[in-house]
This record gives C-alpha cells, structure tokens and sequence, in this order.
C-alpha cells in the first residue's frame, strides 16, 4: 500500500478511530499494529507475508534463546550467529541470487570453466532489506547485553512490522522502538498534529517536487550524452533532488504518521544538501542505515581506533557492503567505494565537518538579522562543492551500467557547456530552490512546517512575526494542499521500495 495512494487515504484514518476509540490497552493495541501492518504490507502481494513472519519468528527465537544461555557465552554466539546467517541468507536469494550466480558463471568463464545454471525470476519483497537489518538489529543488542529479549511475540512482531516504516525506514533499533510497545501510550493532540503537519511536508515532497523531477530525468537520461554539458549536469541535479525529496519525503511520512499513534520514530534525515563536507553530509543523509553500518560493521571491525591503513580498510568495507545494501548492481558497488575515496581522501585531510543543533550559517551570532539567514561565501563554496561531488555519485547510483555512468560523466565535462535547449526542468529547478529555501530558514527544526509558536516564538532567532498567528500558519497549509492538488506530478512509485 503506497502512501500517496487513495487505499492509504481510507486506511489511516480506520486504524486510527480503531487504535485510539475502540482498542484499550498496549496489548490489544500492539495485536491491532499487527494486524494492520500485515494488511498494508500484504496489499502488494500476501505471499511477502511468509517472508516477514519468518524473519520475525527466527529473530524473537533468537532472542530467547540467547537469554536462555546466559552465562554460556559460546552458546549464545552461536545462536546469534545462526541468526544472522539465516537472515542475510534469506535477502541473499531473494536478492542477489541472480547477481552472484551471473557474476560468477563470467568469472569462471574467464578461466575457461563454462557453466550454464539457471537463474530464476525472483519477486524481490518490498522491503526485505529494512525490516531485515531491523530484526538482525534486536537479535545483536540481546547478544551484546544491550537490552533483554522481549517475551510478548505480539509487541515484538509489531516491533518488527510497524507500517509507518516498514518498507523504506527508519531502520529503528529495538532500544528505541520496542520500549515504546512495551508502555502504555496516550494520545497527545500537540504532537499528534506536528505529526500530521510532517506527513504534509513529506507529501509535498514526494508528489509535488519527486515526481515532477522524475518525468524530466526520466526522459532525458537516456540521451543525457546528446545534450550540452550544462544540461546533462542539470539532469544530475534534478536526480538528486528527486532521490533527496523521494526518500526524506517517505521518512517525513513515516515519522508523522507514527506520532499519530503515540510513537518517536528516529530522524533520519537532516537537511543534506546544506552540508559542508561529504561526511557531513553522510552523518545528515539516511542516518537510521549509516548509524547501523556504523555501530554493526566500522565499530567491530576496529572503527577508526586500530591505525590509518585498517581504518581505510574499515571504509571500503562499509562502504563496499552500503553499495550492495541498495542493490544487486555493480553501478552500486562503485557508488559505494566511489564516497569511499573521497571519505579517506578527507579522513587523511583531516576534514570532518560538523552537525551543529542550527545546521550551517551565521545565525546563533546574529540574533535574527538578515546575516542570519545568508551563509559566510566559505560555507557556500564548502555546499557547493560537496554538493558537486554528491551529484556526481548520484548519477554513479542511477546509471543501468558502469558504462553508462562513464558515458553520462565524460559528456557533463567534454560536451560543449551551453547550446540550444540547455536550461530543462525550469519548473523542477523552480520547486526544488522552493523546498531547499523554506527548509534553510528551519534547518534548526526537525522539518520545515514545525513552526515555533507561543513564547517560543517571540525568542526564537528566525521566527518571522507572522508566523506567530494561526491564520497565517493555516494559510500556508492550505496553500500546500493547493499546491498538492494542481502542481502534483505523475504519481511515481517510491526509490528505495526497490532496496
């Protein structure tokens, strides 16, 4: 079930008015999650439910068992070794059988063995690698002491299969999310309207900015390599516009949907685009899997701690196994080690860049002045050229090939940088500059409708006075709506519902 679909738009508000007036008590409502996140998941096929109940089934034994060996150490890591090899070997054949089995026919083929086995037709599960990681998650922080196993298959199986992220994220972790299934909720009007304004905001997003920047890329992108340099280069940023908008949109969605229902999902994104650095911009961008590559991968595998050359290897590994997280395609894998050069480039440089709670610009010196609001011309270059090299891989990450990703780069610098029909997507590159400049005057927000209000307002550095009258704040909402209904593109389905 998508969420920008009219099913969803009848589903939610059922769900709710069951959840909230009809179920009583954390129990009765965890089996309602349940049953509703099965219904959403099982819209696109039933039989992805086998899949999902499996997973959940291995990963709750798992749990149990681990605590059931306490004391016995070795025990235990075979228990949760098992777990994970049973897991990743599910995603495996689901999602990388035909890659591997292709990929090694070719190589064997080099050394003049020719075998000739079958590949199959796999449906690839909506999902699959999310709610995986998920599960591997909870079984690891059992294992590592992190939190005890859970008892109550319902609360864990909802754990597991909450709708509002269960097909593209956040990748909660079960010490966020499952101590939240196991306390009794109320409903909470204030955040459960910030949760609605969230969803709006991911909305606009998705239909308005996402899917208006697809149809362009779309049509160009075969033929980028016929086009003047400085199109082709557009091409690449309407992409990184339609991914950013497409995935952030999604997570928007996710987390103000949960807040209807009493619950905190992670952030997951935090404005990208307005980074410094590349590994700023990668402690800003899908932070639910980069955290999780972080502490299940980098960290036990000595982190930055264990001297320069094994922290170069520790990234190419990470980054190596983040291409194959997002898909069974080389174009992937070169993405990935493509952000891992530039990592260690800036590692050994000795440039990390910083989050800070205001993001970038001059604002916590200027008190509301318009310098506040304009970055230093440092920070402009420093986002530009991040920028730059982001687009770069994102057009690694969309190409079909090596090949093709070759080609789309070598044109963007050899062909010639203007000529006729050089400027497309006027009305991409107009929505996108829209979106990016409401979200730069609330980058010290979690999104760009939370609006401070009340006394917050008259303290807040930013706050423009009109914002502190309902009417003005209904008026913009209404204006998304608006905007919603006439400028929404051709409905596309959602990037990362493929990984």
């Amino acid at each position: 079930m998508l969420f920008n679909s009219f099913e969803f738009m009848l589903f939610l508000p059922v769900v709710f008015l069951l959840y909230w007036f009809v179920t009583r008590g954390r129990r009765w409502q965890n089996l309602l999650v349940v049953v509703a996140s099965y219904v959403f998941y099982g819209w696109w096929d039933w039989r992805f439910l086998l899949l999902i109940v499996f997973t959940s089934a291995c990963s709750f034994a798992s749990g149990l068992l681990i605590e059931h060996y306490e004391g016995r150490r070795s025990r235990q890591r075979t228990v949760s070794a098992a777990n994970i090899v049973v897991n990743l070997s599910v995603l495996g054949v689901f999602k990388y059988y035909n890659f591997f089995a292709e990929n090694l026919a070719s190589l064997l083929a080099l050394a003049g063995w020719h075998v000739d086995w079958a590949t199959v037709n796999i449906i690839l599960p909506v999902g699959i690698s999310f709610y995986t990681f998920q599960a591997l998650s909870y079984s690891i922080d059992v294992y590592q002491r992190k939190l005890s196993a859970t008892r109550d298959a319902v609360e864990f199986f909802a754990y597991i299969s909450f709708f509002p992220q269960l097909v593209a994220g956040p990748i909660e972790r079960a010490t966020n999310l499952l101590p939240q299934f196991q306390r009794e909720r109320r409903f909470d009007y204030a955040r459960a309207v910030d949760g609605m304004r969230q969803m709006l905001w991911g909305l606009l997003k998705k239909l308005v900015v996402a899917d208006n920047c697809a149809m362009v890329v779309n049509e160009y992108w075969d033929s980028c390599s016929s086009l003047p340099g400085a199109g082709i280069f557009i091409v690449g940023v309407l992409f990184t516009m339609q991914i950013y908008c497409d995935f952030s949109g999604y997570s928007d969605i996710a987390i103000g949907c949960a807040r209807l229902f009493g619950f905190s999902l992670m952030r997951n994104f935090h404005f990208p685009y307005f980074s410094r650095s590349v590994p700023e911009f990668w402690r800003r961008w899908h932070i639910s899997l980069m955290t999780w590559f972080r502490d299940y991968i980098y960290i036990p595998l000595g982190g930055s701690r264990c001297g320069r050359w094994k922290t170069v290897r520790n990234v190419f590994v990470v980054w190596a196994v983040s291409g194959l997280w997002h898909g069974a395609n080389w174009t992937f894998v070169v993405w990935g080690l493509y952000h891992a050069v530039i990592l260690v480039v800036y590692n050994l440089l000795g440039i990390r860049g910083a989050t800070g709670a205001n993001g970038t610009g001059g604002a916590s010196g200027a008190n509301g002045t318009l310098l506040a609001l304009l970055p230093s011309v440092k920070e402009l270059l420093q986002m530009a050229f991040t920028f730059f090299l982001v687009v770069v891989g994102w057009i690694i990450f969309r190409a079909e090939t090596i090949g093709q990703a070759v080609d789309y780069i070598c044109s963007m610098f050899t062909n010639s940088p203007f000529g006729p029909g050089w400027l497309i997507g006027k009305k991409c590159l107009l929505y996108s500059s829209l979106l990016l400049l409401a979200e730069w005057l609330q980058r010290d927000r979690e999104h760009a409708l939370m609006f401070p209000q009340g006394r917050e307002a008259y303290g807040h550095a930013r706050a423009s006075w009109l914002l502190r009258f309902a009417a003005v704040r209904y008026a913009i909402y209404i204006a998304i709506v608006y905007v919603l209904m006439v400028y929404a593109g051709e409905v596309q389905t959602f990037i990362y519902f493929q990984f």
